[in-house]
């Protein structure tokens, strides 16, 4: 099978093999046989945040295809990861092959917030840690307690708490080199009917309230999905600007004094360093403590991009893959296009953004066979 038939970008060769395991326990005895056999694996959940090459993929696919979405009740002297500590907190166990949107659409009609601002992202649950994905100012990362997770290395499955897991933007120990398969998550949510606070101006400003406000949990995921529907970050198939691996290029995170040399317009998002610890005796104040390091400054890749002359709708020509018309962090397949069609015009595109301000892009999907 065509591995493009089974990603949003539409491109990809062959597997050798493709395994869809529908069951925890089939997905479990699949991996560890493939393990066993000392195949090439791969795991693939809704294929979209993957560039596979046109090659295809020289061993095992495994699709991740289970279901189900339970309520269960934590431990009495459980630690709350919501960032919103007001409402009663809800505790979800869902399986990896769950399609993300489904879960927060499951939310949302049953009045839980805490992932009302991350729908219409597509993808499976089991790739939502993976990836720490995030939108319109939340993170999974923020309701997410743990994963179960089958690890490589020990063919043993285990609980490991989000904070093992160094969830960051848009990265995760799971997606830097931890090998293994998360077989379910666990995520807690507030049972209200409204959201957590908005963090996010464009969503603020669609909603009509303020940075900080609450409002209804449907409200907020209806918002999102229109924002992301002009975006042409909403799956459709009859919207060819959807044909992506949605926003292809991070957000670079540069020093301080690298985004001070940058234009004055130029979008920036101070991020504060860590501050180190400090031992304090009883009785006495704590003193003003050192930070480790200097601010690093996130940077908008869509405003780089735009200004280093790529505009939406961009292609290389002879090429059927484009920018988008909708939006410049996704690299679109206008019909037909090749996965070395796709990178060639993501490599034009960190060329010339790095030309122009001395930034490299990185990409955001997985690359199979592939490189920038």
């Amino acid at each position: 099978m065509r591995l493009a038939d089974l990603t949003t970008l539409r491109v990809g060769g062959d597997a050798e093999r493709i395994l869809s395991p529908a069951t925890s326990v089939d997905l479990v005895a699949a991996l560890r046989e493939t393990w066993a056999d000392g195949d090439e694996w791969l795991l693939l959940g809704g294929g979209s945040n993957v560039v596979v090459s046109d090659d295809g993929f020289d061993g095992t696919v495994i699709r991740v295809l289970t279901r189900g979405i339970e309520r269960v009740h934590p431990p009495t002297n459980a630690v709350r990861p919501s960032a919103y500590l007001g409402d009663r907190g809800v505790r979800l166990r869902v399986r990896a092959g769950e399609p993300w949107d489904a879960v927060v659409a499951h939310a949302v009609a049953n009045g839980w917030a805490g992932i009302e601002a991350l729908s219409g992202i597509p993808g499976s649950t089991g790739a939502a840690p993976i990836q720490n994905i995030g939108a319109y100012g939340q993170e999974v990362a923020s309701s997410l307690v743990s994963v179960e997770f089958l690890d490589y290395l020990s063919g043993e499955i285990e609980q490991v708490p989000a904070p093992a897991l160094g969830l960051g933007y848009r990265t995760s120990t799971l997606k830097q080199g931890r090998e293994g398969a998360v077989l379910s998550v666990e995520l807690e949510l507030t049972e209200s009917v409204l959201s957590h606070p908005i963090a996010y101006a464009q969503l603020a400003a669609a909603l009509g309230v303020r940075i900080g406000d609450r409002a209804p949990v449907g409200e907020v995921r209806e918002a999102v999905l229109s924002l992301r529907a002009a975006k042409g970050m909403l799956w459709d198939e009859n919207d060819p600007d959807s044909f992506s691996a949605g926003s292809f290029f991070t957000n670079p995170i540069v020093s301080e004094n690298f985004a001070r040399r940058l234009p004055a317009e130029a979008p920036r998002w101070p991020t504060a360093p860590e501050e180190q610890d400090v031992a304090v005796p009883l009785g006495e104040s704590p003193a003003v403590p050192k930070v480790a390091g200097e601010y690093r400054v996130k940077l908008s890749a869509a405003w780089l991009i735009e200004q280093a002359g790529i505009h939406r709708g961009f292609v290389l020509p002879g090429s059927r893959a484009a920018v988008s018309r909708k939006h410049t962090l996704a690299i679109v397949n206008t019909g037909g296009a090749t996965a070395s069609e796709i990178l060639q015009l993501a490599r034009y595109v960190q060329t010339r953004v790095f030309a122009e301000f001395g930034v490299r892009l990185q990409p955001e999907p997985v690359l199979v066979g592939a490189a920038l």
